[in-house]
């Protein structure tokens, strides 16, 4: 691929990271790493963005529900060189996840990089940008005074939860319902909501968890919904976390060759668990299509009466609200909006937030295409059926690379295509929208950056070398400790972490010790011949993606021929 000459930076030494969040905190860390100088500017007077409970709703901020459990599994959401502590729930409650980012941030001393109660007002290119790359970063305090800064780069990590997207003008006659209406991001708890009827209107995440939290106090509550959603459970096969189960390597060689066929397998198997027809959830797209509602007690609450499933809201009118289908619930005392958030980076010039179709004009969604040198980068701005933290760790080690000009970028020209050519195959392939603007498919998303970054795991390598590790590594979780074992940033501990993932997930069950029969455990010479037996199949693994033609492609082009 022909590279810019221009694109590549000089030595970048100053960058400013705007939010201290998940992906902020991994992106001052990406610079430490590399050499650089980060300096985080972070509006509040804590670290944790979206997973730091605030008792009122801070404006312009990310905010949660008190009960917020995360989706999850803590090996999935895990930084790649930093493990949660074995005695850490499997699927942790955000205090407790804000006590891993807290001794992730102790672990590496990233707190003296982070200047809090410090606002980015604007971010601006320097009058000689087209030399130096630099940008004017102007900030202002807790006391509204103003400072002009010139950075060599910068990463922008403020997500996209921060403006909530109350569509009241699409709802006729809202202006004379008579009862309470609040948003999703203002809710914090089901207090005062003892014996009223609620509606809830959205089946996302927030939507369901708030449908639940609230049938526990309320009268009764409706789910509205316009197109249903697939339900799942954060407990899997064992009962140990779903989350560790259908996300391997080969998992992801089965789906790219038998794709149909796996999602009318999955779906069987959920409606096998809830019938979703029965329960009125069913929603007319494929469960790949779009991130699936990951909740483990909306079907009891159906079950029990406590949530009834509603379609979408047609009308309002006085207390009474009137769905689509025509039926009517009166004496409505509260409605709850869980209807998305809209996304915007107001400090950003306007330029910079031009759009390709729904998503902002990003290439890999990290970097502007127009820019005579990529000196600012978007981090934590991905959607994926996968945890954030380590996509947005992903990026920042590609994005640090990029700055100290160890990594070049494609022409303008040819990110634009990639740009085109990525929203032509979300759109293909999900359900996007303007409150979902992207989403990515999550393996091979973190591949095609490890790949570029040179940290892309070598299974046939690890078959001839270490079989053991090469087992776990192509039919086990994708966790992200995979992208530490060889190439920059390499960690001495993840083969370690890997190995011992399986007792990080059974440790805090082991509250009560109950004794179990003793198996033989399995013998080198097994593990070997089914290394061996297994090394042609895992060459197909490290071709699955690439931007030419592999031989799983050839393959599937044999398998269609015939």
């Amino acid at each position: 691929m022909k590279q810019s000459r221009a694109r590549v930076p000089t030595m970048v030494l100053k960058v400013a990271v705007i939010g201290a969040g998940a992906s902020g905190l991994t992106s001052i860390k990406g610079c430490l790493e590399e050499g650089l100088e980060p300096t985080c500017f972070e509006s509040s007077h804590d670290i944790g963005g979206v997973w730091r409970f605030k008792e009122n709703p801070e404006p312009g901020r990310a905010n949660i529900y008190e009960s917020v459990i995360i989706n999850s599994s803590k090996e999935m959401m895990a930084y790649s060189d930093f493990p949660p502590p074995v005695e850490f729930a499997n699927n942790m409650h955000h205090s407790e996840l804000l006590q891993y980012l807290r001794l992730y941030v102790q672990a590496f001393r990233l707190q003296q990089h982070i200047q809090f109660q410090t606002t980015v007002v604007s971010v601006r290119q320097t009058v000689d940008f087209a030399v130096s790359g630099q940008w004017e970063v102007e900030t202002k305090n807790a006391e509204n005074q103003k400072e002009m800064r010139v950075f060599d780069a910068v990463i922008v990590c403020t997500g996209h939860f921060t403006q909530p997207h109350l569509p009241l003008s699409d709802f006729i006659g809202i202006g004379s319902f008579k009862g309470r209406t609040l948003h999703s991001w203002e809710y914090r708890s089901a207090e005062g909501m003892q014996g009223k009827n609620v509606v809830v209107i959205g089946i996302g995440n927030s939507g369901g968890d708030l449908a639940v939290d609230i049938s526990r106090v309320a009268k009764k509550v409706y789910l509205s919904t316009r197109s249903g959603g697939w339900v799942v459970s954060r407990i899997g096969q064992g009962g140990l976390p779903n989350d560790l189960f259908g996300t391997s390597r080969m998992d992801l060689i089965k789906s790219k060759l038998f794709a149909s066929r796996i999602n009318k397998a999955l779906e069987k198997k959920l409606n096998e668990a809830l019938d979703h027809t029965l329960y009125g959830l069913r929603p007319k797209h494929g469960f790949f299509a779009q991130i699936p509602v990951v909740n483990d007690d909306l079907p009891s609450r159906i079950i029990s009466g406590r949530v009834q499933v509603k379609p979408n809201v047609k009308e309002f009118f006085g207390s009474s609200v009137v769905f689509e289908d025509e039926t009517i619930i009166d004496q409505v005392d509260v409605v709850v909006f869980a209807t998305g958030y809209n996304y915007s980076f107001p400090f950003l010039p306007s330029e910079l937030q031009i759009k390709c179709d729904y998503r902002l004009q990003l290439y890999k969604h990290i970097f502007p295409p127009g820019l005579a040198h990529p000196t600012l980068a978007v981090v934590g701005f991905i959607h994926a059926l996968g945890a954030v933290n380590p996509l947005s760790e992903m990026q920042a080690r590609w994005v640090t690379r990029v700055f100290k000009g160890l990594s070049s970028l494609p022409s303008a020209e040819t990110m634009e295509k990639e740009i085109q050519k990525d929203t032509t195959a979300m759109r293909q392939s999900f359900k996007c929208s303007e409150r979902n603007p992207l989403q990515v498919v999550y393996i091979p998303y973190m591949d095609s950056l490890a790949e570029m970054l040179g940290v892309r795991p070598n299974i046939p390598w690890l078959f001839l070398t270490d079989p053991r590790l090469a087992q776990q590594v192509l039919f086990g979780p994708c966790t992200p400790y995979q992208y530490r074992l060889t190439g920059p940033g390499r960690w001495a501990g993840a083969r370690h972490a890997i190995l011992t993932q399986w007792e990080r997930v059974l440790q805090p069950f082991r509250t009560r010790l109950v004794q179990q029969p003793k198996t033989k455990p399995q013998s080198m010479w097994s593990i070997t011949v089914v290394s061996l037996g297994v090394a042609l199949l895992s060459y197909l693994c490290c071709s699955v993606y690439r931007g030419s033609i592999s031989p799983l492609d050839k393959l599937l082009s044999c398998i269609e021929t015939r």
